[in-house]
């Protein structure tokens, strides 16, 4: 798939989550409570409150920004997606966050820009080399990136990111996915390498 295709597929994709992310995410079910508590600790204690300048890629409609920006931290937060960055605007309303339309593989941002780069499943919405290129300008050497992503074994995952004629179907392919666990992936990302 292009880049124009995959980046085109995640606009539209960001029009449905808009409406249905939550229900899509399960987070209000008891284990998605469990799973978004252990995800948002994972991430507060990473970024800490050292009034560091945080990047999130992807944020969606803003649910986990609303948990970082209860950091003493400036979060920057971007999407592809402007209906994405339009609800995440309404959600979270803080002096420390800041809500950008961006593309994850060619930022705005000055190289060596940013102590942390973090995302809450959004990795697997991205070509990750390339992504990875990307990270390793806009991060200050010796900064942190980390990302949390669904279970790779997870049928609907395995789907999307396995099968090429799922993958650019346009529209929402929705499992039953109660039954879902977390896999936090962290590590630390200086120019040119990534350690995990």
């Amino acid at each position: 798939m292009s880049e124009d295709q995959r980046i085109q597929n995640e606009i539209i994709h960001g029009e449905y989550i808009r409406e249905h992310g939550e229900e899509v995410w399960n987070w209000s079910s008891p284990a998605g409570k469990l799973r978004w508590a252990r995800r948002c600790r994972l991430f507060k204690d990473f970024i800490g409150n050292r009034k560091s300048l945080v990047l999130e890629i992807g944020c969606g409609t803003g649910l986990f920004t609303q948990e970082l920006a209860a950091t003493n931290n400036r979060i920057v937060a971007i999407d592809i997606s402007r209906a994405l960055i339009e609800k995440a605007k309404e959600r979270v309303r803080a002096k420390n966050v800041e809500f950008v339309v961006d593309n994850a593989y060619q930022t705005k941002f000055k190289p060596d820009s940013y102590d942390f780069i973090v995302g809450s499943s959004s990795l697997h919405h991205l070509d990750v080399a390339q992504a990875l290129k990307e990270f390793a300008r806009i991060l200050k050497p010796g900064g942190g990136i980390m990302f949390t992503e669904p279970n790779m074994m997870n049928p609907q995952i395995a789907l999307v990111k396995n099968i090429p004629a799922v993958t650019v179907l346009p529209t929402h392919i929705v499992f039953d996915n109660r039954l879902r666990y977390d896999s936090a992936v962290g590590g630390k990302c200086r120019h040119g390498s990534l350690k995990i």
